[in-house]
């Protein structure tokens, strides 16, 4: 008797949430064939990794003793893929308009077919970057250190290719890519950023680089880092407008600091100290740092010492 009286309880329970997908809620979509799918984006980007650098993550689906032909056997199983998710995204994102079968199934194949001939292009991108990487820190014993370990090349390779299909508007595929990188390193790159060659991010937990954000060559990032909006108050108003800061050539962003704004732009040539906050632009040539902070030393509760942290002759831009 106990036993049908809970099962019924159950069955009530089960039949209210059931009733409540019939409210026309924005979280109600259950039509899970007519939207990309998040495991296969994540397993595209995996074997993307193989093609950007090859010989460094194997696929063992694949029986080849020849490399070459086992990239071609990837880089076609990559692109037949790759254009199925596209097809399905084209449809699930109305922001295009309506477009028919026959219309969707062009637009994804010739999507892909760019997408793939970008390659070599994005490649060498990333070449310059695995280069920024060693170049800018000792620590890096070896490439190949940097393309296993690292977490900063592992976000601005993620990033360099979903950029191109965020080029080519292609729907939610390029921000679930840039989104698994973000959850494997806390790094949150938006795929809409524009970023230029030699770009290293050192360490990296932490950093958010915005969608309308553009960042010249050359430029290194620390742990922390926020290239961010000033405000996002406006909500939907705001989209397709320039929120996030321009950072010129040649620039160093140490720790923790945030700059901020569509107009915010931090000249050539800059060094940006840790934790400082910047909403307006920084001239070029320019050394920027918080006020000198003193530091105290204290042994059984008693204060002994006092200094103050001295910088070495040059212009500081203090804030």
């Amino acid at each position: 008797m106990e036993q049908n009286s809970r099962e019924k309880e159950i069955a009530n329970l089960v039949s209210k949430v059931i009733g409540d997908y019939d409210g026309g809620k924005n979280i109600d979509a259950t039509d899970i064939f007519n939207k990309p799918d998040r495991n296969e984006i994540i397993d595209i980007v995996n074997n993307l990794f193989f093609v950007m650098y090859p010989g460094y993550f194997k696929d063992r689906t694949y029986k080849t003793y020849n490399l070459r032909n086992e990239l071609a056997v990837m880089i076609e199983d990559i692109f037949y893929r790759l254009n199925k998710q596209v097809y399905v995204a084209l449809d699930f994102c109305k922001l295009r308009g309506s477009m028919t079968e026959d219309a969707r199934k062009e637009e994804s194949y010739r999507i892909c077919s760019t997408f793939i001939e970008k390659i070599p292009q994005i490649r060498e991108y990333v070449e310059s970057d695995l280069l920024a990487t060693y170049d800018g820190d000792p620590a890096a014993s070896s490439f190949e250190e940097i393309i296993l370990a690292y977490p900063g090349i592992i976000a601005i390779t993620t990033y360099r290719l979903a950029h191109e299909l965020y080029l080519l508007n292609v729907p939610v595929i390029p921000r679930l890519m840039t989104e698994f990188a973000h959850s494997r390193t806390g790094i949150d790159i938006h795929p809409g950023a524009t970023i230029g060659k030699h770009f290293f991010i050192d360490h990296g937990t932490g950093i958010v680089v915005g969608e309308t954000s553009i960042i010249g060559e050359n430029v290194k990032i620390y742990q922390g880092v926020t290239i961010g909006a000033l405000s996002t108050r406006g909500g939907q108003k705001l989209a397709g407008k320039k929120r996030h800061p321009t950072i010129e050539d040649n620039v160093v962003i140490y720790a923790g600091a945030s700059i901020l704004g569509g107009e915010t732009t931090i000249g050539k040539n800059s060094v940006i100290g840790g934790n400082t906050f910047i909403t307006s632009s920084v001239p070029a040539d320019t050394r920027v740092s918080i006020k000198n902070p003193e530091m105290e030393y204290y042994s059984s509760g008693h204060k002994h010492v006092k200094e103050e942290i001295k910088q070495d002759d040059a212009w500081f831009y203090i804030i």
